[in-house]
């Protein structure tokens, strides 16, 4: 199984998005032993948002979805209208803006 999931940066609001097969690694990775220049300077990062895949390729155009212009918009507008109140974003990308999968 592939996991694309968001992390933000509540001190720098800054948000990384990525895929992995496994989470609670890549997660730590990003935390504690990140050498990432995208993610070391911007910890402690949360994780807001998970959607798991059972194959690689739809994670991958999953998380390119999410990393285009209206998907970066439409994390933006779920950590305003979502994350500070319940600590995290639900829903489905593809329900929002128009934007459609792959």
């Amino acid at each position: 199984m592939y996991t694309v999931y968001i992390l933000f940066s509540r001190r720098y609001q800054k948000i990384y998005t990525g895929h992995t097969t496994d989470l609670v690694k890549r997660f730590h990775f990003h935390n504690v032993h990140g050498r990432q220049k995208g993610t070391l300077q911007y910890r402690p990062w949360e994780v807001i948002y998970l959607q798991n895949f059972d194959d690689k390729i739809s994670a991958m155009k999953h998380e390119w979805l999410l990393k285009s212009g209206k998907g970066r918009a439409w994390i933006w507008s779920r950590i305003k209208e979502e994350f500070y109140a319940n600590g995290y974003i639900s829903g489905s990308v593809t329900s929002v803006h128009g934007i459609s999968e792959i």
